[in-house]
């Protein structure tokens, strides 16, 4: 069973939410970090990212960098940019990206479910990635950034968000990617009940995006059980900031691969060899997208390919069976020579909302080949989680991004 539980939201006032919400910190480096807070006197970027605030000699992970984040958010709450609620509530996070509209429950998960795998992986971590937001979460005594979760179908919960939507949106406003947002509040007892209870039956759930911020707040509430020996398993330390979406709602875009050689062959004999695995034809100029699974198509010196995963290398396996796995597999690793894909520099990761052209400009820019993927599906993700295995890194692109600073979770 999940616990999933109301608690008392810190969030920006409704006439300030849109000035506040920020994409995820991890989507910038600093240097485009430091250009995104520009004339943004509210932007919670500046928070998540404090060593904007500071000249390029202040180290990003120096501990002034976080005392300032604990110093700004505090500023914030003082000036009543923030407000906290006074009991503890559901919320709703809604998201509309081209007329297709999304919608989760915002509230807190456990750290204990995350360790009993009620709440199920489907990434490795990387400790020097988590060291960060421990940091960060722990110094600013909150957790900022939610943790993007995905669950199956439940009907009593999708009536009940579909009702609490008919009421006043806490906040209603389109970013400048176009992106509209909105909040509602679920304050009913009986419906906070409810869906409680509705949560208990659930037996997976599943991290779709944020395993280093899980893991990170995670360890923040390990660390405080060991600080306070006498806790008894209420406090808001044992739980973490979540969004929780049904599997229906969610879309998965393709996370695209570009490599800078290829490794010491010729176009000719690159292609001989990968034509061993899969059917290759050429499209010419024309840009295509692979158009079903097992599908591959790449752009090589100005020209696009169709490649076809032959029979033979095909799996039912839940990781070996993905179209990532087939192109780590068959040509990235024996062909390519990319045998760790997370740390060798040859290879690059290029989201799928960038489109086609993305991949085009990188190969004319500092690039060699580049592959377009088909979308992982979320039955897919949840078929490698249910088998305790792990995907290849960058398997998943969720689209929208869930924006930070718009709720806020205190430890304490």
């Amino acid at each position: 069973m999940a616990v999933i539980k109301a608690f008392e939201c810190i969030r920006p006032t409704k006439e300030l939410a849109s000035e506040v919400a920020a994409l995820p910190y991890d989507v910038y480096n600093r240097e485009e970090a430091c250009e995104a807070v520009k004339g943004k006197k509210y932007s919670f970027l500046k928070i998540d990212r404090a060593e904007t605030q500071f000249g390029p000699e202040v180290d990003t992970y120096d501990d002034r960098v976080y005392a300032k984040a604990k110093e700004l958010l505090d500023q914030m709450k003082s000036e009543g940019v923030y407000v906290k609620s006074d009991k503890k509530c559901y919320y709703l996070y809604e998201l509309t990206m081209n007329g297709r509209i999304q919608t989760g429950i915002v509230a807190c998960a456990s750290i204990d479910d995350y360790m009993n795998n009620v709440i199920k992986k489907h990434e490795n971590t990387r400790e020097e990635k988590e060291l960060d937001r421990i940091r960060h979460v722990d110094t600013c005594n909150a957790q900022t950034g939610p943790i993007f979760l995905a669950y199956r179908k439940n009907e009593v919960i999708k009536n009940m968000i579909d009702e609490a939507k008919q009421g006043e949106p806490i906040f209603s406003f389109i970013s400048e990617d176009g992106i509209k947002h909105a909040g509602y509040v679920i304050d009913d007892e009986k419906e906070i009940k409810i869906i409680e209870e509705e949560f208990a039956k659930i037996h997976e759930i599943y991290i779709a995006d944020g395993h280093h911020r899980a893991a990170s707040a995670v360890k923040v509430g390990l660390k405080r059980r060991e600080e306070n020996p006498d806790y008894d398993g209420t406090e808001e330390f044992n739980f973490f900031l979540s969004v929780l979406f049904q599997e229906q709602e969610l879309m998965i875009m393709p996370y695209n691969r570009v490599v800078k050689d290829l490794n010491g062959l010729s176009e000719k004999e690159f292609l001989d060899k990968m034509s061993e695995k899969f059917e290759i034809s050429k499209h010419g100029n024309n840009a295509i997208e692979p158009a079903k699974k097992t599908e591959v198509t790449m752009y090589l010196d100005s020209e696009w390919y169709l490649l076809k995963a032959k029979e033979e290398i095909l799996s039912d396996d839940a990781v070996n069976g993905l179209d990532v796995s087939l192109l780590q597999n068959y040509v990235l690793a024996p062909i390519l020579g990319i045998g760790d894909p997370r740390t060798d520099n040859r290879i690059d990761f290029i989201g799928g909302i960038r489109g086609l052209g993305e991949l085009e400009r990188r190969c004319e820019k500092d690039m060699k080949v580049a592959f377009a993927m088909y979308p992982t599906s979320i039955s897919e993700l949840f078929a490698v989680a249910d088998a305790n295995k792990l995907m290849p890194p960058k398997s998943t692109w969720f689209e929208p991004k869930l924006r930070s600073g718009l709720f806020i979770h205190e430890l304490s």
